[in-house]
C-alpha cells in the first residue's frame, strides 16, 4: 500500500510540475514546440549536451523567462538562471560556462575506445534523444570489450533534486547494491555524478 501511494504521489507531481509554459499567443522555434507539445523540460531537452541545437534551445528559454512569456519550473529556472549557454575564450578555445566535463575520480577518466567501427569515449554518460532510453555510455567489459550501456526511462524527468523521491528511488532500484559499471541500473543510481553533461540541475545521488 505504502509503495502505491508513493507511485501515485510521484504521478501528480509530474503533472503539477509542469515548465515550457507559454504565456502568450507567441510564434517559438520548432524545437521549443516540440518540447511544448511533447510535455518535455529543458532539463529533459532531446539536444545532446554540448551541440548547439541544445545550447540554442537554452538561449531561446533564457530570452522568454526574461520578458516574462514562459513559465518554469524550478529545475529549469535553475538552469535560465544560470550561465549556460554562455561561453568565453580560454587560451584560444571556447568553453562553454556551467556545462563542464565531470571527471569525478581515476574511474572516471575519460578513455577513447572504438565501438562497432566508431570511436567512442568510454565512461562518459549522454542523452540518446532516439531512444529507447533516456541516457547512454559507453564502458568495457571486463573482457575488455566496448559496449553501450542504455539507461533511464525516457517518459519520465530526473527528479533527484526532490529528496522524497531520491530516497523512495534508491529504496526501490536497491541503489546501495549496485556496483557494477557495466549495468544500467549503476548508471541510473548514479546519474547526478554527471548532472552538467547530461543537462540535469541536481549533482544529487538517486
Amino acid at each position: 500500500m505504502n509503495n502505491l501511494r508513493e507511485i501515485i504521489k510521484e504521478v501528480l507531481e509530474e503533472h503539477i510540475d509542469k515548465s515550457l509554459v507559454l504565456k502568450e499567443n507567441i510564434q517559438v522555434s520548432d524545437a521549443l514546440q516540440y518540447h511544448i507539445d511533447n510535455g518535455l523540460t529543458l532539463t529533459n531537452n532531446i539536444f545532446r549536451v554540448y551541440s548547439q541545437g541544445y545550447f540554442d534551445l537554452v538561449k531561446e528559454v533564457k530570452e522568454l523567462w526574461k520578458e516574462g512569456k514562459i513559465a518554469l519550473n524550478e529545475e529549469d529556472k535553475l538552469m535560465v538562471e544560470s550561465d549556460l549557454g554562455e561561453k568565453i575564450k580560454v587560451r584560444g578555445e571556447i568553453v562553454y560556462l556551467d556545462a563542464p566535463f565531470i571527471v569525478e575520480d581515476e574511474e572516471d577518466i575519460l578513455d577513447e575506445a572504438e565501438h562497432r567501427g566508431k570511436k567512442v569515449n568510454l565512461g562518459k554518460p549522454f542523452r540518446t534523444p532516439g531512444g529507447p532510453k533516456k541516457f547512454a555510455v559507453y564502458v568495457k567489459s571486463p573482457g575488455g570489450n566496448v559496449k553501450k550501456v542504455t539507461f533511464g526511462d525516457p517518459n519520465l524527468r530526473v527528479r533527484n533534486r526532490n529528496k522524497g523521491a531520491a530516497k523512495s528511488f534508491r529504496a526501490r532500484h536497491k541503489c546501495d547494491q549496485k556496483k557494477d559499471r557495466t549495468t544500467a541500473g549503476y548508471w541510473s543510481c548514479n546519474v547526478g555524478r554527471y548532472a552538467k553533461q547530461l543537462g540535469l540541475s541536481s549533482k544529487n545521488s538517486w
